[in-house]
């Protein structure tokens, strides 16, 4: 019997064994930590031998860097993205441009030299290069005009950037661990620490944290690794000044009306157009054209007429249109020779002239015309404060499809920032409607005043109203001054009532088949503007066109604008 007993206990034993080692190895694997090693070249998204990783504070950026003979070197537009969204690429010359207050300092691509202030200056590096057709900036050229801090780790080839230098938490290793991909043991390393190293913790979790080493790896250790935690100040960049540009910007409400003249036999009708007008401090005639793709434009400037303005109190910002059929803008703009062509006889002729500024009236830009447009703003900046000129600029009321006109900037480089508060609906639209709502107009106002000092923000307001007729689904409009909007509705009998959505006196009414309606522009609905103005401390209100207005406009105007 002890026979057949004996090895039935030797098996179960044996079993029992077998069993406790496997649960044994499965407890000591659950609790082991891994020594997997991940690939660092993945982990940082490099792909090719050329490329280094950016780094910009804790975020990791798609775009890469080239280290190129051991100087780094950014792509263009993530210079404009990131870092400093002034400097300027002109692929037509193969130039880079930085137009400050004062100058523009100029570096032809794959040079090592630079020119400002009329003078050569020199580098050790190439300033940019061109690699598979994309446009690389040194970083160091960068740092002239953009305060930023930047170190470089290779193994692999990597580059971290600052711009901001907020309040951080450090943290001290108890002893020597690794990094992880992960909050995990099972989690591979990034890299390994050694006790006493200092790490940046970035977020903490129960048993966690997620940090970034010294050469900018960002991973996890436990807790129980880290001692000595506390919140440090960090030491920023300040060599940089940020630029001062100097304004013209009055320190009086400007009451602007434009004055459409399109012949020189226009101009000696000053006098006559303004007979009744009271109140107006700048008349802005629309003297100039862009004429061609070089630059050039057309000219009906009047030293006599702005002897005459000048003598009546008024300033005098002559006004320039890309307007002209033949000319494509985008051309114009996107070549320094021909927007210093522009540049060079704009206040040359404004001189000669006598005027006091220049208004830019360029409408329906492309997209890809604004930089190249906002270049121009600034250039043109630099010679009008040179020149003591008046820099205003048209806008059209913000939309996504204008944020290319960068209107942030031209507040910062010009005088003022006009808003076209019109054209709520338009001629061609085809939906009848009002001219400039109260709605619109106040819309126009706080989403420009969120970008530009109310002060140098003016406001423009329609002299003009649109008659619109509707018969079946055709729609179309007739736009007409305010006097002449009236007449239309008294000779059809019609009375217009207040309509308190738009705040404008409305009417409609159907004549053969054909329904009219009409959102009259007149004092009533000015008067509404005007204090809309005043609730956001405007830097004044504009009006077109002149001529179009009715007599008792100019008292609301006057009073306005003498606040």
């Amino acid at each position: 019997m002890k026979k057949k007993i004996i090895p039935v206990i030797v098996a179960i034993v044996l079993i029992l064994v077998v069993v406790a080692a496997t649960f044994g190895m499965k407890v000591i694997e659950r609790f082991t930590y891994s020594k997997e090693r991940a690939d660092l070249s993945e982990y940082f998204h490099i792909s090719t031998s050329d490329e280094t990783a950016i780094m910009l504070g804790d975020e990791l950026l798609e775009q890469k860097a080239r280290n190129i003979d051991g100087f780094i070197y950014l792509d263009f537009n993530t210079v404009k993205n990131y870092f400093n969204d002034r400097l300027y690429y002109d692929q037509n010359e193969g130039l880079l441009l930085y137009t400050g207050p004062t100058d523009t300092i100029s570096s032809a691509v794959g040079s090592t030299t630079y020119v400002q202030d009329g003078q050569e200056n020199k580098e050790i590096f190439p300033i940019s290069i061109i690699e598979q057709d994309t446009l690389y900036v040194a970083i160091d050229y960068l740092k002239k005009y953009t305060n930023l801090s930047y170190q470089v780790f290779e193994q692999p080839s990597r580059v971290q950037i600052f711009v901001q230098w907020p309040e951080v938490k450090l943290a001290e290793l108890r002893k020597s661990t690794a990094v992880r991909v992960l909050g995990g043991i099972k989690s591979e390393i990034l890299t390994d620490l050694n006790k006493g190293d200092t790490v940046t913790i970035l977020e903490e979790m129960d048993t966690w944290s997620k940090v970034k080493t010294s050469d900018s790896i960002i991973g996890y250790v436990e807790n129980k690794r880290l001692k000595n935690i506390r919140t440090e100040e960090q030491q920023a960049v300040t060599e940089v000044e940020e630029p001062v540009y100097s304004s013209l910007t009055r320190d009086h409400k400007i009451n602007l009306v434009w004055h459409q003249v399109t012949n020189l036999s226009a101009n000696s009708y000053l006098s006559e157009m303004m007979a009744e007008a009271i109140g107006v401090n700048v008349i802005s005639p629309t003297w100039f054209s862009l004429s061609d793709n070089q630059g050039n434009f057309t000219s009906l400037a009047s030293t006599d007429y702005v002897n005459q303005a000048h003598s009546m109190g008024l300033e005098v910002w002559g006004l320039i249109d890309n307007f002209n059929p033949e000319v494509d803008t985008m051309e114009v703009l996107s070549y320094t020779s021909r927007r210093n062509i522009l540049v060079t006889n704009l206040v040359n002729t404004a001189l000669q002239n006598g005027l006091d500024g220049i208004n830019i009236d360029f409408e329906t830009l492309s997209e890809e015309t604004g930089d190249h447009f906002i270049q121009f703003i600034r250039e043109l900046s630099v010679a009008c404060r040179a020149n003591q000129l008046v820099l205003s600029i048209d806008n059209y009321v913000p939309k996504d499809y204008s944020a290319h006109y960068f209107r942030k900037e031209q507040g910062i480089v010009a005088d003022y920032v006009i808003i076209m508060g019109y054209d709520e609906h338009y001629a061609g639209g085809g939906v009848a409607g009002s001219v400039a709502s109260i709605d619109f107009v106040e819309e126009g106002i706080a989403n420009t005043v969120a970008e530009v000092p109310s002060n140098k923000v003016i406001n423009a307001v329609p002299f003009y109203t649109r008659v619109w007729s509707t018969k079946g689904s055709e729609v179309s409009a007739d736009s007409v001054g305010m006097g002449m909007a009236e007449s239309f509705l008294s000779t059809n009998g019609v009375t217009a009532s207040w309509d308190e959505t738009t705040c404008q006196n409305y009417a409609e009414f159907n004549a053969d088949d054909v329904l009219y309606q009409v959102w009259l522009e007149d004092a009533a609905s000015l008067d509404v503007k005007l204090n809309i103005m005043r609730k956001y401390e405007l830097g004044g209100v504009a009006a077109w066109k002149l001529g179009l207005e009715t007599p008792d406009v100019w008292n609301l105007l006057a009073t306005y604008a003498g606040e």
